[in-house]
């Protein structure tokens, strides 16, 4: 890609944790802010600190994403403001609760977040960006995203989404100067476990990555062109792996005749 000056950044849940990293690493990389979270108390914090720290404009959206009139003003920004280079879809809620000891409730607020939010901001996003001829969008998905058995089977669907929806972008605009890059962190210290309903200190420390490191990683990832990030994965040869045979296997899904070991009638297994 050739240089260019980097425009604002647009993060969603950028009151804390890896949003709030993420606001802090990109205005260091040159790009102006417009910060989105519920809590605009906090969201003020955030964004005072990194203007004193990087000089940076930031500019803040006090705004509940699950709410529709909310998330309409963040779309209306994203399609108004061509000034916007990246968009960072960060907000999001997951569960630790079995499937049947869940409050279906919850859960269809966590599709509503995670994946309906999620989706009308890239599309809120994407056109600008193609007629610019530039634009990053970054998913924050999840490893649950290819081992939903870890986690509440909603949240572990709603990160798939995610990552089956970033694949998809990526091959529909990277021809068009959009990059992609799907993001699944691991178990992160984070709040995220606490709205979930476990603290992250109940999990075993060598499993939980500092939030830092994780976002610095997925940076790390991203200058280097991965479409996906798995910052705790220390062997990348799995995920290049799983991805090939993933591919490879796409190949073979569409045939008029169904496969050999279909073909014995009905009724005749003993």
């Amino acid at each position: 890609m050739k240089t260019t000056t980097p425009g604002k950044a647009l993060i969603t849940g950028a009151s804390s944790g890896i949003g709030a990293i993420y606001a802090d690493r990109l205005a260091r990389r040159g790009h102006d802010l417009i910060l989105v979270a519920r809590n605009e108390q906090r969201l003020s914090e955030v964004a005072q600190r990194i203007r004193e720290t990087t000089g940076r404009n930031v500019s803040i959206v006090a705004a509940d994403l699950g709410k529709h009139a909310d998330l309409a003003r963040v779309e209306a920004i994203l399609r108004a403001d061509k000034d916007i280079d990246t968009l960072v879809n960060n907000a999001g809620f997951g569960a630790v609760a079995p499937l049947l000891e869940a409050d279906i409730e919850r859960m269809e607020q966590m599709i509503g977040l995670n994946v309906t939010a999620l989706t009308r901001l890239v599309y809120a996003a994407a056109p600008g960006f193609v007629e610019r001829g530039r634009g990053n969008i970054i998913n924050i998905a999840s490893v649950v995203a290819i081992s939903p058995e870890l986690l509440n089977g909603v949240y572990g669907a709603t990160k798939a989404y995610v990552l089956a929806l970033s694949h998809s972008l990526q091959h529909e605009l990277s021809g068009k100067g959009v990059r992609v890059q799907a993001v699944l962190p691991g178990a992160t210290a984070t709040e995220f476990w606490d709205i979930a309903g476990s603290a992250h200190e109940n999990l075993p420390a060598e499993w939980v990555m500092r939030a830092d490191d994780m976002v610095d990683a997925a940076l790390v990832g991203f200058d280097q062109g991965e479409v996906v990030t798995i910052p705790p994965l220390q062997d990348g040869g799995e995920w290049t792996a799983y991805e090939a045979a993933r591919q490879a296997m796409s190949g073979h899904l569409t045939l008029a005749t169904p496969a050999a070991r279909y073909l014995q009638p009905a009724g005749t297994r003993a």
